[in-house]
């Protein structure tokens, strides 16, 4: 798990009170519900300092901590994992 996923796991544990892996769809399995979509989109904004526009705001790109991972990288234009270790050899 990248610290980025990590990080995310880490929220989403200690806000639904449960441990969480990173492909778990807390929305699907009525762990979360829109209030708490926009305490994560909060979550997202500060912690990773982005802007999370109104465009932006598909409850697909949240369902799930690797899908989170997947948003914050676009936003931010963090590498891959494996471009990371690409660009590093």
């Amino acid at each position: 798990m990248n610290d980025i996923t990590s990080q995310i796991t880490g929220f989403l544990s200690a806000a639904l009170r449960r441990q969480v892996e990173p492909d778990d769809d807390y929305f699907e399995q009525g762990l979360a519900d829109s209030l708490f979509a926009l305490e994560l989109v909060t979550f997202v904004e500060s912690h990773f300092g982005l802007a999370v526009e109104v465009e932006d705001l598909d409850l697909d790109s949240f369902r799930t901590a690797n899908r989170i991972t997947e948003f914050v990288r676009r936003k931010t234009g963090a590498p891959e994992l494996g471009e990371a270790h690409a660009e590093g050899s």
